[in-house]
């Protein structure tokens, strides 16, 4: 079994560690600076958001979920300063027959497309498949989230289509686009979708 404190991925400009109590400033004042950037993208924030309580269930969660091995959920820190930019998850793991994984990501408006969140996703698809032994690494986003798009292509991940009414969005069903990364690729470059 992991154990929370234990997982940590270095890349070049980054750590990639479970969240703790000690970030709850940083994560709450990035999050509030950046709501406008990213509100459009998530699930309504519920009205205790940026409370301490629901950022220490959030700590507790990641520690749970990352030792009994349901959920890998990562806070992106510069190595540089220590800055918190984001965070990405790699949720739902499933074993079995399945081995695979669902990835989630944000990050703070000012740190956007600067290269960080493709740092961390290539991180966690490289622990995804030669530490957890996963087979496969889904992701979805908005139709229109072209950046998001264009990040998961450039990080593996391949269309496969559309779930209808995939997520509520901001307060509202959505359809989102679906791509997967698979361990053992063979299906070339695509330009569906």
């Amino acid at each position: 079994m992991l154990r929370a404190r234990k997982v940590r991925l270095d890349t070049d400009r980054l750590t990639l560690r479970a969240p703790i109590h000690a970030d709850f400033r940083a994560w709450a004042a990035l999050r509030r600076d950046s709501a406008d950037f990213l509100q459009k993208w998530e699930p309504t924030w519920a009205s205790d958001h940026f409370s301490r309580k629901s950022f220490t269930n959030r700590v507790y969660w990641s520690q749970r979920s990352i030792t009994q091995g349901t959920a890998l959920p990562l806070f992106l820190v510069r190595r540089d300063d220590s800055a918190l930019l984001g965070a990405i998850t790699l949720d739902n793991i499933r074993r079995g027959p399945a081995q695979a994984g669902t990835t989630g990501y944000w990050i703070g408006a000012p740190f956007a497309r600067q290269g960080y969140m493709r740092e961390a996703i290539q991180a966690v698809v490289h622990y995804a498949f030669t530490k957890l032994d996963l087979s496969r690494i889904e992701a979805g986003c908005l139709p229109e989230n072209t950046a998001s798009r264009r990040l998961l292509e450039q990080t593996g991940y391949k269309y496969e289509g559309v779930a209808q009414s995939y997520l509520q969005i901001d307060g509202r069903w959505r359809n989102h686009v679906l791509y997967a990364n698979l361990r053992h690729d063979r299906r070339g470059r695509t330009d569906a979708g």
